[in-house]
This record gives C-alpha cells, sequence and structure tokens, in this order.
C-alpha cells in the first residue's frame, strides 16, 4: 500500500487555458476580493480595487497546460471551487501577484509587472471603493494593514479559502513565500471573526464611486478646452466653406432643453395616485402606492429631490443596491412619500424599476443622501414596505396601504408572540432595531405585516426594501407560520448578514434532510438556504448543517455558492457534507442530500459510500474527502461550489 502522504498529495494533474479561464470567470467575484484583501493597504482603496481586478484578469497561463493543485481538498470543508484544480491555479497566481505588488521597488532587482500601477482597468474622473461596514469589518482592516504581505495571505486563505495549515503553507510556498510557519504564526495575532472576510467592506465588485480632486481638474480642464478650442477654431477656418457649420440633423437638443428632462425635473408633474386607487387595481405593488407624508405641498423638496436625482452634487452620498442604475428618471416619477423622518426631510420616488428615497437634514442641504433599489416585477408580498429612515441603529419603514397591521417579532426566541408596531397616519412605522448592523446576534428583530392575504415576514438587510422570509420546498415556499419553521429561522437568522448588502428580494429556508447521528447523539436537520435578488441574478446559497441543540445556535454553513441554480425552482435539490464530532469524541464525515439523491459516495482520500440520501462514516481529525452523489436516473451531483 502507498504511504499516505501519496494519497492525500497526487501528482498535479495539467490544467489548459480553457479550464483556467472557466474558473475564472465562474468564481470572478471571490478572486477579485482575495486579491484586494491580499494588496498593501498602503496603496489606497482606489488603487487596491483596480489593480485587485487587474491582477485577476490576467492571472490565466500564458500556454496551454499549467501545474495545478499538488493536494486534495476536504469535501466536507473545502472552500468553493476547491477541487477545481483550475481554480486553484488561478488562486495561486492570484495570491504571488498580490503579494509582488506589496514588494518595495529596489534599484538592483528588476521590478515586477504588479508592483506598477495596472494598465487595465482604468478609470478616469472617479474614485472607487467598497461600500463602508459596520465597526467590526472596519477593526478588522485595521489590524489587516499591520500585517505582512504573507500573514496576511494567510490569514484570508484561512478565513475566505477554509484553507488548513498545511494547505496555507503550500499556497504560500507556491507563491514563493520563504518562512510560512511565521506568516501563520503572525496571522494568529488577528483575533477577529473570518467571516468578516466576506462582508461588503471587503467587496471590490460592489462599489461606490466618489470624485477626484475637482479643483485640480478643473485647472487642467480649463488649459486642455482652451488648447482644443484653438485647434478646433483653426480647422473650422481652414476646412469649412462660407456658410459656416452645417445643421444638427437629427440630433436632440441639450439634456438641460430636452422637454421630457425638464419635464422629469418639475414637481407639478409627479405622478400622484389616489389612496383608494390600490384596492381595485388589477394588480398591487408600488405603482399603486398613494402620495403620503405631511410635506406634499413642499415644492421646493421635491426640486432639489429631483434635481439631486437628476445630477447628484460631489456631496452627495449616494449608493445603490447591485445591478440598480443610479442615472436620472426617464419621465416624471411617482411620488411615494414626503415628509419629515426622525432629524431629516425625506422624499420617496418610483419609476417603475426604482425605487429612489432622497434625505436632507432639516437645518439645511449639507450631507445630502440619496439612495435606489431595484423593486421591479415586485407583488403584494414583496412591495408590503421600504425603509424611510435610518437613525441610531433603528429603522423606520412606510408601509403598504393593503397592510391592516405590523407587529415586531425576534426570530430568536420562536416560541415568544409577536408584539406590536405602532404606525402614524401615514404607515410610518415607529423605529425598529436593525439587526443587519448590529455587533452581536443576541437578537434578530423580524417585522410581520398582516393583510387581507396572509402574514408576511420581513427583514432589513441594509436596503431600501426589506427582504421576504419563507419556509418550505422551492416548488412550495410559503410564510413563516407555524413551529418548525420559526425554529428552523432561529438558527438561519444569525447568518443573514453574509447576504447582506447584495439587492435580496426574498431568503427562503428549505429542511431537505434529516439525519439520524451516529453513537445516539440525537438528529440533526440540513438546510438549505437560499437568498433571490431583485434582478434575477447574483443569487446566494449555502447548506446548513444544524446539530441538536438545545439553545438553538446557529447552523454551521456546511457548503455555499454564488449564481447556483442549487435550492431554486430550477434545480430543486442539493447535496453537502461536514466533518463531524461526536460527544464521545469520533470524527466522521457526515452527508446528506435532497430527496433525489440515490447514493453519496466519498473519494479522494478516503472511501465509503451509502444507497440513499444519508451518509455516515467513521473519519479522523482533519480528514480530506470528495464528495459526490448520484440522482434516481444516474445523473451526477456534486457539492455546492
Amino acid at each position: 500500500m502507498a504511504p499516505e502522504q501519496d494519497i492525500l498529495n497526487p501528482p498535479a494533474p495539467s490544467v489548459g487555458v480553457e479550464q483556467a479561464e472557466a474558473a475564472l470567470v465562474e468564481h470572478y467575484p471571490r478572486l477579485v476580493r482575495l486579491a484586494y484583501l491580499v494588496l498593501p493597504p498602503s496603496l489606497g482603496r482606489n488603487r487596491r480595487v483596480l489593480t485587485a481586478h487587474a491582477i485577476v484578469q490576467r492571472s490565466l497561463p500564458r500556454g496551454r497546460g499549467a501545474a495545478a493543485d499538488d493536494g486534495l481538498i476536504p469535501g466536507a470543508r473545502r472552500a468553493e471551487g476547491g477541487g477545481d484544480p483550475g481554480y486553484v491555479y488561478v488562486r495561486r497566481q492570484v495570491v504571488r501577484q498580490a503579494l509582488e505588488a506589496g514588494l518595495p521597488l529596489r534599484r538592483r532587482a528588476w521590478p515586477k509587472r504588479a508592483q506598477f500601477p495596472p494598465l487595465l482597468p482604468q478609470v478616469r474622473g472617479l474614485r472607487l471603493f467598497p461600500r463602508s461596514g459596520g465597526a467590526d469589518e472596519l477593526a478588522l482592516d485595521q489590524r489587516l494593514s499591520a500585517l505582512s504581505g504573507p500573514a496576511r495571505a494567510a490569514y484570508v486563505l484561512r478565513g475566505l479559502e477554509r484553507l488548513g495549515d498545511d494547505e496555507v503553507c503550500a499556497e504560500l510556498n507556491a507563491a514563493g513565500v520563504g518562512e510560512t510557519r511565521r506568516a501563520l504564526a503572525e496571522a494568529d495575532t488577528v483575533t477577529a471573526q473570518a467571516g468578516l472576510l466576506e462582508s461588503a467592506e471587503f467587496d471590490p465588485c460592489s462599489l461606490q464611486a466618489r470624485p477626484t480632486d475637482l479643483m485640480r481638474r478643473r485647472q487642467h480642464g480649463r488649459a486642455a478646452l482652451a488648447a482644443v478650442a484653438a485647434l478646433v477654431v483653426c480647422g473650422a477656418l481652414i476646412g469649412l466653406p462660407g456658410d459656416g457649420w452645417g445643421p444638427d440633423g437629427a440630433a436632440a437638443p441639450s439634456y438641460a432643453q430636452n422637454p421630457a428632462a425638464r419635464a422629469a425635473l418639475d414637481p407639478g408633474r409627479l405622478l400622484r395616485v389616489e389612496p383608494t386607487a390600490w384596492s381595485t387595481a388589477t394588480r398591487t405593488d408600488f405603482s399603486v402606492w398613494p402620495a403620503r407624508g405631511g410635506l406634499l405641498g413642499d415644492s421646493g423638496l421635491l426640486r432639489r429631490a429631483l434635481a439631486v436625482w437628476a445630477r447628484p452634487g460631489p456631496a452627495v452620498q449616494v449608493s445603490a443596491t447591485p445591478g440598480t442604475p443610479s442615472g436620472p428618471p426617464m419621465g416624471s416619477p411617482q411620488l411615494l412619500f414626503a415628509g419629515d423622518v426622525d432629524r431629516a426631510r425625506v422624499v420617496l420616488l418610483y419609476d417603475g424599476l426604482r425605487v429612489a428615497r432622497y434625505a436632507e437634514p432639516r437645518d439645511g442641504t449639507a450631507g445630502a443622501a440619496l439612495d435606489f433599489a431595484r423593486v421591479d416585477a415586485a407583488d403584494t408580498a414583496s412591495a408590503g414596505a421600504l425603509v424611510v429612515g435610518r437613525t441610531d441603529g433603528n429603522v423606520r419603514y412606510l408601509t403598504a396601504p393593503w397592510v391592516r397591521e405590523a407587529s415586531v417579532r425576534d426570530l430568536l426566541t420562536p416560541d415568544a408572540g409577536a408584539r406590536p408596531l405602532h404606525r402614524d397616519r401615514d404607515g410610518v412605522t415607529d423605529p425598529v432595531v436593525s439587526p443587519s448592523q448590529a455587533r452581536q446576534c443576541t437578537s434578530w428583530e423580524a417585522l410581520e405585516f398582516h393583510d387581507d392575504s396572509g402574514v408576511r415576514l420581513v427583514t432589513d438587510l441594509g436596503e431600501l426594501a426589506p427582504a421576504r422570509l419563507t419556509w418550505g420546498p422551492p416548488s412550495d415556499a410559503r410564510d413563516v407560520g407555524d413551529r418548525s419553521a420559526r425554529e428552523g429561522w432561529a438558527r438561519t437568522a444569525c447568518l443573514l448578514p453574509t447576504v447582506r448588502s447584495h439587492g435580496v428580494r426574498s431568503v427562503n429556508d428549505w429542511q431537505f434532510a434529516q439525519q439520524a447521528l451516529p453513537e445516539g447523539n440525537g438528529t440533526a436537520d440540513w438546510i438549505c438556504t437560499r437568498a433571490e435578488t431583485w434582478r434575477g441574478a447574483g443569487s446566494r446559497v449555502f447548506a446548513q448543517f444544524q446539530a441538536p441543540s438545545a439553545k438553538l445556535a446557529p447552523g454551521a454553513i456546511a457548503a455555499r455558492a454564488e449564481n447556483s441554480a442549487a435550492c431554486g425552482i430550477r434545480e430543486a435539490r442539493v447535496l453537502a457534507g461536514v466533518l463531524w464530532k461526536s460527544r464521545g469524541g469520533t470524527w466522521f464525515v457526515l452527508a446528506a442530500g435532497s430527496e433525489q439523491v440515490a447514493s453519496v459516495a466519498l473519494s479522494g482520500g478516503m472511501t465509503g459510500g451509502e444507497r440513499g440520501n444519508l451518509l455516515a462514516v467513521r473519519a479522523k481529525e482533519g480528514a480530506r474527502a470528495e464528495l459526490n452523489g448520484k440522482l434516481a436516473d444516474g445523473s451526477p451531483i456534486s457539492t455546492l461550489r
């Protein structure tokens, strides 16, 4: 029999350009996040963003083959795409270049390409940076900035890629790091939760934009404009006939003179729906919301809101959910709300695709904010409320006219009843604690909206439109109403920050399997959580392993995927596995699939298999294995990645 290290570290397979390219395209956001985190913070956030994208885009092999991963990734706890040699190859190139970017330029050493500003992509006139996170993310960013490049890479490979210490050392060695154990020891000094690495604070694919130095740009622009004008005048005098410039042809007048554009900026032309229109409409969504609020007649406020929407100034804080355009409205939008909310004047507008929220302080316009959220194809269930104000960690909602009653329910205490939530005559609620921004998950306050068709459960995920929570198989997802559904969400709620600020429309929990644990350790639940977005693409899926817990502790994420059809209407099936330790100290590889899974098998360092959709095989601590299954029709199924 071959020694154990030969089984766990087989010869490196060959990776072709096509395989590496496929891995790069599939996992592009994760690779860019990895590069951004490893790059030295001294580059500045704008250059880190552009350099991270440039590094990933030039990480394909130049030849037809390249060395790939020199080890297998454990099926129970591997990172996304970790078992794909193409992904492992590209990841190593990304880590190597990101570490090279932090090296100082030396007179006698030939400079590396990554040490220079990227040629592509380039953005002129704007500074790009990820969305701001909370205090925990800021503290983690500060701690990472104090680490050396190899230590930062070690921490990120552990936290983001879920690699063990030996695998981290192998990756650092491949990137040219000599003292890998020292890098691991330095990474151990950072005690912050590694799960924060997946927050919006470190997402260089979901960006905010601000202008560069406007005064310097203006000075340079005037000089360039004068030179160009001189050349144009000279060319016109030489090359044109006596009649001068020709007609404009079919070109429209400039934007400022366009009738539709002027109409969109006229507060008198805002669309206003009658208060009872929703009760007779063929559909109930934001288009039948009446205009409400105490400042509906403040034409100055409405004009400012429309003007800022069309041309936000450099001092305006602009945010938009992913996939939401932030340009001006195509015509006169619909007015939903204009009124005083806490210490601000707020205007909510709707143009059929987006909701725009304009807010300015009561004592002036300095510090105005403009937020966008995509809400197309909304229905009665998803158009029940909009965020109208955020202050001191609290959030207020403007509820739909068909909402008869509102209440608050703590998801972490499923046996407790919901408490009533007061609303004023315009439908604005009292403040509710926003759980998406909390530092610790000690409670999770969600809202219940009662209407003629039932009770909806929604929660704040840091966006204008709250996300609807449902329970059940993808083909029959229903509102959270019974005890089993509330208990399932009690163990899922604290995992919701992983999908925060991604334009999420709804999140469904589906118990796809139950498993009797070995050695009489009770029964575990396997849950698949799927977050759907308003734009359709960008869904996030993760499978949970929920071991028996008297305190309803959060489930353990066994596998996750982005832009996957798993656990959805189109592909209502899933397979996941974990490495689990019994109360008696015995390690097992546990796996479960949905009811379509006919068999489950292990490979890649371990052997074992079971007929049916459940598997439990004794293992050693730190064991690694590949997990695969077959459906009833014989087609293969793999774990989420």
